[in-house]
């Protein structure tokens, strides 16, 4: 079965740092595009960015472009957010997500209807 696994949540003061990772199983990790997103309770589920398979194209929500940055690194089947210059505004919890990815031309996802496989999340928390 696949599975989708997300770490590296925590507790952090307003203007620190926090880098979140994402390790699927049960997939060819390089046939997927992956995302980020975040759901702060009372709120829409918010897509904040994707890469696609070989990390040559991706997408960043206007809320967190400059702060955040995805990365991945297929031989560890793992996806990476780097979180910096962290406001209150992002407490949240922070999902991955994965969705089979063809290679054509690229068109950014961040849609939750998108996306077939979810992990469970990870919560972030940014005090003031």
């Amino acid at each position: 079965q696949v599975q989708v696994v997300e770490s590296g949540g925590g507790l952090v003061q307003a203007g620190g740092s926090l880098r979140l990772s994402c390790t699927a199983s049960g997939l060819t990790f390089d046939d997927y595009e992956m995302a980020w997103f975040r759901q702060a309770p009372g709120k829409e589920r918010e897509g904040i960015s994707c890469i696609n398979w070989n990390a040559e194209n991706t997408f960043y929500a206007d809320s967190v472009k400059g702060r955040f940055t995805i990365s991945r690194d297929n031989a560890k089947n793992t996806v990476y957010l780097q979180m910096n210059s962290l406001k209150p505004e992002d407490t949240a919890m922070y999902y991955c997500a994965a969705v089979k990815d063809y290679g054509l031309g690229y068109v950014p996802r961040l849609e939750a209807y998108e996306y077939n496989y979810w992990g469970q999340g990870t919560q972030v928390t940014v005090s003031s």
